[in-house]
């Protein structure tokens, strides 16, 4: 008997990435939304374990280094989610958007600095298939305090 293997398990491990326990939500949503074969991932934030990894606000007590940083942890619980709907990341047949919101202090304005790490993860796991549309939005506040927050749309196949 042969074991089927992930192309995608392949890659993370590869990279030396293991995806978070999924974050369940805290609010009246769902994480994650397949309809159509389009998967709506809800917005993820920069969880390591039950702790942010960045609160406050970029360009006033959170770099844009951390903030990046944030950027691909939300990315990876964003996965996380989604392989828990879908069952496998192999059934992600291209990622269609990204939108990542970063908590902003008045003069920051290098948000795609930030949100380039969750869509350089993207292409790094993904390939071809990680190539999306983005935007990079500043905002006041996130929930929780949070640095930053990312969604994201995909196709997903059978």
């Amino acid at each position: 008997m042969t074991v089927a293997t992930s192309r995608i398990a392949d890659r993370l491990a590869t990279l030396g990435l293991v995806l978070p326990r999924p974050v369940a939500p805290r609010y009246a949503y769902d994480a994650v939304v397949v309809h159509g074969g389009i998967a709506y991932v809800s917005g993820q934030l920069p969880w390591l374990g039950t702790e942010l990894v960045a609160t406050g606000r970029v360009g006033e007590n959170v770099t844009v280094e951390d903030a990046a940083g944030a950027a691909r942890m939300c990315a990876l619980n964003a996965l996380a989610v989604l392989q828990q709907s879908i069952g496998s990341l192999d059934r992600v047949g291209r990622f269609l958007r990204v939108t990542g919101f970063v908590a902003s202090a008045p003069t920051f304005h290098d948000q795609p600095t930030v949100v380039d790490a969750a869509s350089l993860l993207l292409l790094e796991i993904f390939g071809d298939a990680g190539r999306h549309a983005r935007s990079a939005v500043g905002v006041a506040a996130l929930p929780r305090g949070a640095a930053v927050e990312i969604e994201f749309t995909c196709a997903v196949g059978q």
